[in-house]
């Protein structure tokens, strides 16, 4: 684990953007940079941070964990499921093959928590005892297990939109995906989260709940964007779990609550974030790495743009 003293001498350089000539137009998302040329994409995740669905600054290194834990991940789940990784030639750069989205962000829950008016815990707590469709037994707590994980689909939310709350049965009364497409997504979606449960369960820590992209490629179903990822995934330290509070966690919550204690909810300016809370905040996207890959965060060079465009030439070029 890099020192405290270290973090904070990166806070000034995170990296908030980049230009990669010759790879067409730029599309800039929440955190990532994106190029498309060919057939292929190119995934350039930089340290910006997005909360409240806002960009509200970086935390540095959060690109290079995001960007290597989702590679690491896509190992470890290619027995399930194919995945868009063509090559990840630079800490904070995946090569991917172009796909085509489907319209559904597939959310697989393992336990019932949330405070948003579309969380699992708000909905079952203003009495829906069939959220997004799904039967859930009487007496249930904030932060219990569920019986089994479930999944709770929401439509792709266009840029300043919100995700639309979907049941299965109105995924296949309206077509939105094809039946038997759908019942793929569904097992194969269920057949990763066990396999990150798992894999967390070993760590010392609970994957509580997960957003899945898929795409097609080729026909194929690919799973696409990131995976099991502080950003994508909601991660508990499991010594710190009962039933009497809130669970400490190794995911963007942190980086939320935190907001959420100056008073901002995503309207208006954000506050400035201190470097020393970047520092924490660095800290822990590093430490979900580190315990759930079992390898010593080690990281580049701080990837200036003209570092990061010689380093994808070279490796594209072999």
């Amino acid at each position: 684990m890099l020192s405290h003293e270290e973090l904070l001498a990166a806070v000034p350089q995170a990296l908030r953007s980049v230009d990669v000539p010759g790879w067409g137009e730029k599309d800039s998302g929440k955190v990532r940079d994106i190029y498309r040329r060919d057939g292929q994409r190119l995934l350039i995740t930089t340290d910006r941070v997005s909360a409240f669905d806002r960009v509200l600054g970086a935390i540095p290194y959060k690109g290079q964990v995001l960007n290597q834990l989702s590679a690491w991940w896509f190992e470890q789940l290619s027995d399930i499921v194919a995945n868009h990784v063509i090559a990840v030639p630079d800490p904070n750069v995946t090569l991917a093959h172009e796909a085509a989205p489907l319209p559904v962000e597939v959310i697989v829950r393992g336990y019932i928590t949330g405070v948003t008016k579309t969380s699992l815990w708000y909905l079952y707590d203003q009495g829906d005892r069939e959220p997004y469709g799904i039967p859930l037994p009487d007496g249930l707590q904030k932060n219990d297990a569920l019986p089994s994980p479930i999944i709770t689909p929401t439509t792709k939310a266009e840029k300043g939109g919100h995700d639309e709350r979907l049941t299965r049965a109105e995924i296949l009364a309206r077509q939105i995906v094809p039946t038997a497409l759908w019942e793929e997504i569904e097992a194969v979606a269920l057949a990763v989260f066990a396999r990150g449960q798992a894999v967390a369960q070993a760590a010392g820590l609970i994957l509580v709940d997960t957003k899945y992209e898929f795409g097609l490629v080729n026909g194929r179903l690919t799973l696409i964007d990131e995976v099991h990822t502080p950003d994508s995934s909601r991660y508990w330290i499991a010594d710190t779990f009962d039933a009497s509070g809130e669970p400490a966690n190794f995911d963007k919550e942190f980086l939320r609550k935190w907001f959420a204690a100056q008073g901002y909810r995503g309207d208006g300016e954000a506050p400035q974030m201190p470097a020393d809370f970047v520092a924490q905040v660095a800290a822990r996207y590093i430490a979900a790495y580190e315990k759930l890959t079992g390898r010593v965060f080690v990281p580049g060079e701080m990837p200036a743009n003209a570092r990061i465009v010689r380093n994808v030439a070279s490796q594209l070029s072999r």
